[in-house]
């Protein structure tokens, strides 16, 4: 058992680095993308807030799985590119659906008259949206989008099936080589558990530090 974990320990921990890698840059731009909707859906008018529905409602109908795979053939079948990015940027594009409706509804939550104000001191739209309505709906989406790390953290297992040596490949590997596939695929759910954890308190934390004590914000 102890040799074992010493063999499976490291090759875990070189999967985490791999998965936190996936995550991140899936994440983050599926964060981009997400504002972006967010913003066109509200401030966009009507062809492109229904173009931006559209897209979300269709990428979140989709199993993210399929996605992956449909994705990285049509990706790789475009330009010669490596199963980490093009995984990475499929989850990030599925990401984005979701982060756009988490902002929507955060930029909602900012009172209209915010955007009145910035106007009537001369500010564009685009000068308002970007200093004054962000600030404050990025704040109170904070929430919300904590969950959406946890989630895309642990989908980013889904890059296995591109033979991404990420957390649970790493214990695949291990389990077909020594026949224990309970300690493998164990130590790689008590990871996620503490990788999970760890994400959601350190944004917690985030929330809390970013809280601006007597600030209720109302619906439009």
């Amino acid at each position: 058992m102890v040799n074992s974990l010493s063999i499976l320990a490291p090759a875990l921990l070189k999967g985490a680095v791999i998965t936190i890698q996936v995550t991140l840059i899936s994440l983050g731009l599926g964060f981009l993308g997400g504002v972006l909707l967010a913003v066109v859906r509200v401030y966009g008018g009507k062809v492109p807030s229904f173009l931006a529905a559209m897209y979300s409602m269709v990428i979140r109908a989709t199993p993210l799985l399929l996605t992956v795979l449909i994705l990285f053939f049509v990706i790789t079948g475009l330009v010669d590119l490596p199963a980490f990015w093009a995984g990475s940027l499929a989850l990030a594009i599925g990401s984005s659906a979701y982060q756009s409706e988490i902002f929507r509804g955060a930029i909602q939550s900012v009172p209209s008259g915010q955007m009145l104000a910035a106007r009537s001191m001369g500010m564009s739209r685009i000068q308002a949206i970007y200093h004054i309505i962000l600030p404050q709906a990025i704040r109170n989406a904070l929430a919300p989008w904590s969950n959406e790390a946890a989630i895309v953290l642990k989908d980013s297992s889904l890059v296995y099936v591109l033979g991404v040596p990420e957390i649970l490949r790493q214990a695949q590997y291990f389990s077909a080589r020594t026949y224990e596939p309970f300690l493998a695929f164990g130590s790689a759910a008590f990871l996620y558990f503490i990788m999970t954890f760890l994400v959601n308190r350190g944004l917690d934390r985030l929330e809390k530090n970013l809280e601006i004590p007597g600030l209720i914000l109302e619906s439009q």
